[in-house]
């Protein structure tokens, strides 16, 4: 078998659900194209609500997110910010943009995401300003134990739930924890606006701030004044149209993404080196991508099978390479609770992101699934 249709298949593709264009004549017609308007006042109330928070922000872009929400704690040139070490770039480069230092904490193997017990002995050598926890793939961290060490230490925590929206820990939506939390709208995310993000939190001043910040800092005056440095981070009435049709699909988006996973791990289950991102306990991850390692493989194995996918017309990427690996970081401080390169480096040697688009089928899966079988054969 292989994929003589000449399609290709994606990581994450677009998917829509047919509605997106209603939205948008609404808002041509309405002449509402511009940034803000009444699509993105309803975009911030309904995502809201769905994630279960009092209060959101409709910006350009998730790290456009993390900016404020770290310019919003006062985070400034010198401060130390504990990030994801397993992550998207973005998570770390928005802390290097107010010349803040990230502190890269290692990943859990009970979550692949942020390690409860790297972060614990973080502090034991610095004191930070701030607590980036990426919920990775879909999945949320261990908000149980990080929430708990970072009130310990009276330090606040923003959620990037770039990957997770949908996803669920112990009853609570992603998005819901932390001082702020942050979403994607990239084209490559479970629901989509083209490109887009958002700023959540219970505490109405800081998304007063954010709304404030995110619109060149201007003050309430007839004229433009301005008594400090703003951005242009609004998102645009247009996009938050196309955003709210995709909301109302994002559980059923979710639950194919499951199925999808489902069907990949029942397929491969019997190989004894494959090992699938594990959830949680009492959590509910989206699959926003299916990913999985293989114990016995080296970097290089990962590579040649990417290659051979690519040669199928098949996107497969390895994990999100650690930060504290990326050259752009070299020198920052990395905490790991085990060996230098920590977990998240393992995984990135072994792990291999699989197409998990919500519109991917069944035969397609199975194309896949042959490389796979076909490789270690």
């Amino acid at each position: 078998m292989s994929n003589s249709s000449g399609k290709k298949l994606y990581l994450s593709p677009p998917h829509l659900n047919g509605d997106e264009i209603n939205y948008i004549s609404n808002a041509i017609e309405s002449n509402w194209v511009a940034p803000l308007g009444p699509h993105v006042d309803a975009f911030e109330e309904e995502v809201s609500q769905y994630v279960g928070v009092n209060h959101a922000a409709a910006l350009s872009s998730g790290t456009a997110a993390l900016h404020l929400a770290l310019k919003i704690l006062g985070v400034k040139k010198g401060d130390h910010v504990f990030c994801s070490d397993l992550t998207f770039i973005a998570s770390a480069n928005a802390i290097r943009y107010l010349d803040a230092i990230p502190v890269f904490i290692d990943a859990d193997p009970a979550s692949w995401n942020m390690c409860p017990k790297a972060l614990l002995k973080a502090f034991d050598s610095y004191s930070p300003k701030a607590v980036i926890v990426t919920d990775l793939y879909g999945q949320s961290a261990n908000y149980e134990d990080l929430s708990e060490i970072c009130n310990a230490h009276k330090i606040q925590l923003i959620e990037d739930a770039a990957e997770s929206l949908g996803a669920e820990f112990q009853g609570r939506k992603c998005g819901s924890f932390g001082d702020m939390a942050i979403l994607s709208f990239n084209g490559n995310k479970i629901i989509t606006t083209s490109g887009g993000g958002m700023l959540l939190s219970n505490n109405k001043n800081y998304i007063e701030e954010a709304k404030k910040l995110s619109t060149q800092a201007r003050e309430d005056a007839i004229h433009y004044e301005h008594n400090r440095v703003g951005y242009n981070y609004r998102l645009s009435n247009i996009l938050a149209a196309i955003g709210r049709a995709q909301l109302k699909s994002l559980d059923d988006y979710v639950n194919k993404r499951r199925d999808i996973f489902n069907y990949y791990k029942n397929q491969l289950d019997n190989f004894d080196q494959i090992e699938f991102m594990p959830e949680l306990e009492n959590s509910i991850s989206t699959r926003w991508l299916t990913v999985l390692r293989f114990q016995d493989f080296s970097y290089n194995d990962i590579k040649s099978l990417v290659e051979k996918f690519s040669l199928e017309n098949i996107e497969a990427k390895p994990l999100w390479k650690p930060m504290h690996l990326q050259p752009v970081f070299k020198g920052l401080s990395f905490i790991s609770s085990q060996d230098p390169d920590g977990f998240s480096g393992e995984l990135f040697q072994q792990g291999i992101c699989l197409p998990s688009g919500s519109a991917l089928n069944t035969d397609e899966q199975g194309l896949i699934i042959e490389v796979i079988k076909n490789f270690l054969n």
